[in-house]
């Protein structure tokens, strides 16, 4: 029975119904895209609106504006007092909340669909007609400066990664914090927050995503009502950020804080995102990644340095290659007590070179594809997870069609792409190698 167990998982898997989403999308007359994806299991809609605008657009000096207007939009509007966006959303049975990234910034709610209207009335509102007092302004930016406090400030980690894209992108707005950097969020003015929603808060520069138990009928009805009356800005147009130059020399950090209990190496190098049309470099780094640092117990770094050498307690590999500009690929290693840091880098080097000498395990490869379609077959459950999905790769570049390709773009990903994309990431050269130690640690 036991030997059966997988075979009857993947002939299951491969029997499932096609992981296409049923998506219906349009564009309204003032440039809106929207997105509708249905599912009647329940009486439940997710409403979002994703602005593509983030952290990577601020203007030079005011690090954190984004992040800070996100705040500000749950102030008044011309019809809603200060708080009563969210207290109505409670008021109705539902959630919401906010985030910003590099690449974008969103706003949702989850509600009973036939409260859907109401929402996006109200996402249309603040959308063009935004209200902040002076007062307003000041009390949001000692929310965010504690946010930044308790986030960042203490935390070594979260320290040590600020430094760590900093040293990664030396011109690619990348290397500067979401949150901004302490002394420009100081800063921050109410006309700075207006200059930037004027510019970027605009219906031709946002996608309405609507997940749940709606029609596209319905979606474009309701859309056409509140958001199409909403005019374009004219001065939207394609992102143009700063290129990176060309990094020549592999960047080293060393890190030092009493806050740090275990000595740990990461590494990351600079390596292309998804691009629209042609993810198949990226859905190779995607399986590398887990080949290298899935599962401790079948992953190479974690069978290797954790359960064969006994060397390590933890071993990690990461990428996500959603982003609009170049992204990266990184490694993680915390080496058992008593082994130091260039022992641990000596370690992972030397795993790494076997890796690229022996090459994949055919077998290994096939399970973590296995484990990719199933990830995005239970992932189905989740109304604003799959919404969410769709909203982060249409503000990183892709489209609708790119996001339906993916599973099988992953499917089709061969040992020899997965050995292709590890030569072109894995070059010190453009690489940033970190040691985080306590502050007593010496090396």
């Amino acid at each position: 029975m036991q030997r059966l167990i997988p075979g009857f998982i993947a002939a299951a898997f491969l029997a499932a119904p096609a992981l296409a989403d049923p998506i219906t999308s349009f564009e309204l007359d003032n440039g809106m895209e929207v997105v509708v994806i249905e599912d009647h299991r329940a009486p439940v809609v997710v409403n979002m609106v994703w602005y593509r605008v983030g952290a990577a657009d601020e203007p030079q000096g005011k690090s954190g504006i984004a992040h800070f207007l996100e705040h500000l939009l749950f102030q008044g509007t011309d019809e809603l007092a200060p708080g009563e966006f969210s207290a109505t959303v409670e008021a109705n049975g539902g959630t919401d909340n906010a985030f910003t990234s590099q690449d974008y910034t969103g706003y949702f709610q989850r509600v009973a669909s036939d409260r859907l209207e109401l929402m996006m009335k109200m996402e249309a509102d603040r959308m063009v007609d935004l209200q902040i007092l002076e007062s307003d302004v000041l009390t949001e930016r000692d929310v965010i400066l504690e946010e930044r406090n308790q986030r960042t400030e203490n935390s070594a980690g979260a320290l040590f990664s600020e430094q760590r894209m900093a040293a990664q992108y030396l011109a690619h707005p990348y290397g500067i914090p979401i949150i901004g950097w302490k002394h420009e969020m100081e800063e921050l003015s109410r006309q700075d927050a207006l200059d930037f929603y004027e510019l970027y808060y605009a219906p031709n520069n946002a996608i309405l995503i609507v997940a749940g138990d709606v029609t596209p009928e319905e979606v474009k009805t309701l859309a056409e009502k509140h958001f199409g009356p909403l005019e374009a800005n004219p001065e939207i147009t394609p992102r143009d950020r700063v290129d990176e130059p060309p990094q020549l020399a592999e960047r080293r950090l060393i890190y030092k804080d009493a806050r740090v209990s275990e000595p740990y190496l990461i590494r990351t190098y600079l390596a292309p995102e998804r691009d629209s049309g042609d993810q198949k470099a990226a859905a190779a780094l995607t399986v590398l990644s887990d080949l290298l640092g899935g599962s401790a117990a079948t992953s190479v770094l974690g069978q290797a340095l954790q359960f064969d050498a006994d060397r390590a307690t933890y071993t990690s590999a990461f990428y996500s290659g959603i982003s609009l500009d170049d992204t990266t690929f990184g490694l993680v290693t915390v080496p058992r007590p008593g082994i130091t840091l260039e022992e641990a880098e000596a370690d992972l080097d030397a795993v790494l070179a076997k890796f690229m000498e022996e090459g994949v395990d055919e077998a290994q490869l096939e399970r973590t594809k296995m484990m990719f379609r199933a990830q995005l077959i239970y992932g189905k459950d989740s109304l604003q997870g799959r919404a969410r999905g769709y909203g982060v790769a249409l503000t990183g570049g892709l489209t609708v069609q790119d996001v339906q390709d993916w599973p099988d773009v992953l499917q089709a990903v061969t040992s020899e792409d997965v050995m292709a994309a590890a030569k072109d990431v894995f070059d010190r050269r453009r690489a940033v190698t970190g040691y985080v130690m306590p502050e007593e640690v010496s090396q």
